[in-house]
């Protein structure tokens, strides 16, 4: 019971780290059709937000969290305006967007290490303690990641079918043209989707780097590469996919981890999302796409 316990309690909190990585990842490319490879960065980012409201402004702790979401809009913003608005009506978008987030990357990270170095540090939006269950300790940091994700899924599915702006966002994921002719600004449509994914990644970052890992100019590149096994398997584009891919990948990952070695665990991932992609290149929950020339 201990065991199954550890292994609840470790994917429930990998999946959801894992969850809100891949809902920023599966947004953009749905919507926009945009393969973020800056998406580590934009996470510590957020994690280096939350730091540096905690530690060199002197706000208390929960007020991390409202820095790194203020850091993720102003990147989303950024990105926006340097790179997407000139570049979108390319033909060859898909292809100039991963060369272009791969440069903004290089250059974030540089910046990063210099003003903060590339030492790792210790994330201060967090609340010590816990309580046991069954003989498992519990954190309170947990119980805050799993809120936190759970919250912004919900959000964001919420915000998607149930509001004008989430009908705007589905109208142009589905066909920019024809959105744009009944009447959506696209370009706006495409400016929020990317403050929207830049708010979900620097959450991301800040859970992250309070629970998983050391805050570090690097501490997104593990979580970004899971990410995108997680989109590949789910479907990109399809975000309830991609929060279930993830819970059940994370199980995955913390039952090997557990029995066998922690080593093991992201390889075995690698390789539930080979199989998949030879079996179903459009993942598991996509849909094949036919087209007509």
């Amino acid at each position: 019971m201990e065991a199954f316990l550890q292994i609840l309690f470790s994917g429930l909190t990998l999946g959801a780290m894992y969850a809100l990585s891949a809902v920023g990842l599966t947004l953009l490319w749905g919507v926009v059709g945009m393969l973020n490879m800056s998406q580590g960065v934009m996470l510590a980012i957020g994690g280096y937000a939350s730091y540096s409201a905690i530690t060199y402004l002197g706000l208390p702790w929960p007020l991390g969290l409202p820095a790194a979401i203020i850091g993720g809009f102003i990147t989303g913003l950024v990105f926006y305006h340097v790179m997407v608005r000139w570049m979108y009506r390319a033909p060859a978008f898909e292809v100039n967007i991963i060369i272009a987030t791969v440069g903004a990357a290089i250059v974030l990270e540089s910046l990063m290490i210099r003003v903060f170095t590339g030492y790792p540090l210790d994330q201060p939006f967090s609340l010590p303690g816990g309580f046991r269950i069954g003989g498992i300790q519990l954190p309170f940091q947990t119980l805050i990641n799993l809120s936190v994700a759970g919250i912004m899924t919900l959000g964001l599915g919420w915000l998607l079918r149930s509001t004008r702006l989430g009908r705007a966002i589905r109208a142009t994921a589905q066909r920019r043209d024809a959105a744009q002719l009944l009447g959506v600004p696209v370009a706006r449509v495409y400016l929020q989707v990317m403050i929207m994914a830049g708010i979900i990644a620097a959450i991301s970052g800040v859970m992250l780097t309070a629970s998983v890992a050391n805050l570090s100019p690097y501490a997104g590149t593990n979580p970004m590469l899971k990410a995108f096994f997680i989109c590949a398997i789910a479907g990109l584009g399809n975000i309830p996919a991609a929060v279930g891919a993830s819970l059940i990948l994370a199980f995955i990952e913390g039952s090997i981890q557990y029995s066998v070695s922690a080593r093991f665990g992201f390889p075995t991932m690698l390789g539930l999302a080979i199989v998949v992609l030879i079996w179903r290149p459009y993942g598991l929950f996509g849909q094949r796409t036919v087209e007509r020339s």
